[in-house]
């Protein structure tokens, strides 16, 4: 069964994470930062990081005061800008926000797209999607967005088919042909790499990816294209924030020549900015 929550013990750790990870402050301002400061929820890889650089380089030039929260998991962060303790976030994409929405009643609304994070497929046993052996156990996310994105990516080498009217909320229900009889393993999208060891491969976000060491650009055996690629993160806020001056400074900078370039560079293909592909 695919998991829309984390357990309580989870969130509480994830919490604390956070917690540890923000910059220091008060707890005055609208998302409870210091001051005037825009906070930002995101994960580590590759949000944290960009958010980072921007921070460090960018934001003062720009009269942005920036403050970044890091979360493990993808519930916490839109959780906490519902609920006002953030003013902003970066780590997901459209499908996910949307189906996000409309299972918890949240009034979460992008502001911009600023990078692709490829989703891959990544195995310790094989290295070619076409080599895995009948039979062969596939672990995937179990929250519903990244799942469907999952076995589309899957369904791209022609390793399943999947139902004609599949959305981006796809099942393994939702498979039609699985000519190599592929078995599929849901896991939280945070213990995928860990699972390399006990399964033949396992598709995996870019962000966990990136987290455990692996590079999405030189080790993924199956990676999404940028080309019409719905799965750019985006900038987001709650529904009549867009406007918010700090807000829109972000969303200019997260396009910004200067990050195109920090993001190549950085990246080498394993995150691409919106601009490319």
């Amino acid at each position: 069964m695919r998991k829309h929550v984390i357990s309580a013990a989870a969130a509480a750790l994830a919490l604390g994470l956070t917690v540890s990870a923000c910059g220091s402050g008060s707890d005055s301002g609208s998302g409870g930062g210091d001051g005037d400061a825009l906070v930002v929820g995101a994960t580590a890889v590759p949000a944290g990081e960009v958010l980072s650089y921007i921070k460090k380089d960018l934001a003062e030039k720009a009269g942005l005061k920036l403050e970044i929260k890091e979360f493990t998991d993808y519930v916490l962060p839109n959780t906490a800008l519902q609920e006002g303790t953030l003013d902003a976030n970066l780590y997901q994409n459209q499908p996910f926000l949307d189906e996000f929405n409309q299972s918890k009643g949240t009034d979460l609304v992008s502001v911009v797209k600023a990078y692709l994070p490829p989703m891959g497929v990544y195995s310790k046993k094989v290295k070619d999607v076409s080599k895995l052996a009948d039979g062969s156990t596939v672990a995937v996310p179990n929250d519903t967005t990244n799942e469907g994105r999952a076995l589309k990516l899957l369904a791209s080498k022609g390793l399943i088919t999947l139902k004609e009217g599949a959305g981006t909320t796809a099942s393994p229900a939702d498979i039609s042909a699985n000519p190599k009889h592929l078995k599929f393993k849901e896991l939280d999208p945070a213990q995928l790499p860990r699972s390399l060891d006990d399964v033949t491969a396992a598709v995996i976000n870019n962000n966990y990816a990136q987290d455990a060491g692996l590079s999405p650009a030189r080790n993924a055996i199956l990676l999404e294209s940028a080309k019409d690629n719905p799965y750019a993160n985006l900038l987001a806020v709650k529904k009549g924030n867009e406007d918010d001056p700090r807000v829109k400074t972000l969303a200019k900078l997260l396009t910004s020549s200067e990050v195109k370039t920090f993001i190549e560079d950085k990246y080498q293909g394993s995150v691409l900015p919106v601009t490319s592909g």
